[in-house]
């Protein structure tokens, strides 16, 4: 099965302003992935072609960067999920778009844990991610509230005690 998900926001920044969000990627100070509501992203180097890492059960390796404009990142694991994910920025007009593109063709039992398990964790993530985008591009936060199945999985991985688990929240 063939899987294209885009998810994007405008930002009231300039294309360089966006753009050094994606490059605080996996760093000490990432401005744009949700570690505090999500596994973090972690590479075993600084973000350049070449290194490798992921978040939870996700593993890939950066396959593209351009600094300050995209990076893409090849997965390695799940073993059924062949493809990449990338985020990018695009001017438009004063402001800038910043995008999330996962494709990828999924085999075996992945076709199945995509739309059940995978897809509605990935689209929560991603969009806490561009509100925390937001955020530190002065857009303020339109907070998605995560749908009742996604609760239920974060609270079915984290009571399994499952590696690379979301974090506990007070409130989920």
């Amino acid at each position: 099965m063939r899987v294209h998900d885009v998810h994007s926001r405008v930002l009231p920044v300039d294309l360089d302003a966006a753009g050094a969000l994606i490059d605080t990627l996996a760093g000490p100070d990432d401005r744009l992935w949700p570690h505090e509501r999500w596994p973090a992203m972690r590479l075993d180097r600084p973000l350049r072609v070449g290194a490798r890492g992921g978040h939870g059960p996700i593993g890939y390796r950066v396959e593209e960067y351009v600094p300050g404009r995209r990076v893409r990142f090849a997965f390695l694991r799940p073993k059924g999920l062949h493809g990449y994910h990338e985020w990018e920025v695009e001017p438009r007009g004063a402001d800038t778009v910043l995008r999330h593109v996962l494709a990828a063709d999924t085999v075996g039992v992945t076709v199945l844990s995509w739309p059940l398990l995978w897809r509605p964790l990935h689209d929560a993530l991603i969009d806490d991610g561009l509100e925390k985008a937001g955020v530190e591009s002065g857009a303020g936060c339109s907070r998605t509230p995560w749908s009742r199945w996604v609760r239920t999985l974060r609270w079915t991985v984290e009571r399994a005690g499952i590696a690379g688990s979301p974090p506990r929240l007070t409130a989920i």
